[in-house]
């Protein structure tokens, strides 16, 4: 469980605690919650590697204070420079804490930084409005440049950089060869249910299926659990398989949007963490598009 939030008047402290995940590998794991003032938005996981070289950052949270909190719990583990941060995805609890590493390259697939220009802003105005004062002082981060290389051998460790789609139009995984530490990033949520604001379930099925076939050690979600098997990667599929088939077949047989969200779960999603409210996102963000394939 991660660990408690303090808000005492102006001092506001995620506490960030890390888990050393592997040899050299560490994560630090969010809340299996929505956004809100008392979490700060603290909802996501991130983490870091430490090379002979240096560190690489894996996402770097909600906020300008996350991402300085962040660098402060990594100068506690070691005194290595900071060398390189790496975004899975465009989705605000990853990014926006990206500022406290002005000082390093920051990178991030083509698909993620066109999604960063059109909607950052708009994310960081909502999550202004949603967790108050823990956003203080932060901003779009302008200079993040393409992750042009698929494989990278830095101090020691061999990195493959794999790009894949489905939950965004661009999501980068991270795969540690040296210690099979997979970050899966958002293609993975374990044991919370999943969002869809920029779904394309066809893509993502095809990249769970790729995890399925990879032979990693430690899987690293972008919310939830680790996992040292492929459950987490399975429950993803499964659910995603679930929602587009009710939605898809709702819609072909007249339901309204409304009627759908009335459907009820099978026992197996029932205690995913956040279904009460993700799953009537879901229906909001994938309804009308069955709606318009059937009237096309």
């Amino acid at each position: 469980m991660a660990p408690m939030l303090v808000h005492a008047g102006d001092e506001l402290d995620y506490r960030l605690e890390m888990i050393q995940v592997a040899d050299d590998t560490y994560a630090f794991i969010g809340e299996k919650e929505d956004f809100s003032r008392s979490n700060g938005g603290n909802i996501v996981n991130t983490g870091f590697i430490v090379t002979d070289t240096g560190v690489i950052v894996i996402d770097t949270g909600p906020s300008l204070l996350y991402g300085q909190q962040m660098r402060e719990a990594i100068g506690r583990v070691t005194d290595k420079p900071i060398i390189k941060v790496l975004l899975t995805h465009h989705h605000p609890d990853h990014i926006f804490g990206s500022q406290a590493f002005a000082d390093t390259p920051v990178y991030a697939l083509p698909g993620t930084l066109e999604s960063i220009r059109g909607e950052a802003q708009g994310f960081l105005d909502n999550l202004y409005r949603m967790v108050g004062p823990w956003m203080k002082g932060t901003r779009v981060m302008e200079s993040v440049r393409v992750l042009e290389i698929q494989h990278e051998n830095i101090g020691g460790h061999a990195l493959e950089y794999i790009t894949m789609s489905g939950h965004t139009a661009g999501d980068l995984m991270v795969f540690d060869e040296k210690t099979g530490v997979l970050f899966a990033g958002d293609l993975v949520f374990h044991n919370r249910a999943l969002t869809t604001p920029h779904a394309d379930p066809g893509d993502w099925m095809a990249a769970l299926d790729r995890l399925l076939n990879m032979d990693f050690r430690i899987l690293v979600p972008g919310h939830g659990e680790l996992s040292s098997s492929k459950d987490a990667v399975e429950q993803t599929r499964d659910y995603l398989l679930w929602l587009e088939s009710t939605i898809r077949d709702a819609v072909q047989r007249g339901l309204d949007m409304n009627e759908v969200m009335q459907i009820p779960l099978p026992e197996r999603f029932q205690a995913l963490a956040v279904i009460s409210s993700e799953y009537p996102r879901s229906v909001i963000h994938r309804f009308p598009v069955y709606e318009e394939e059937l009237l096309q």
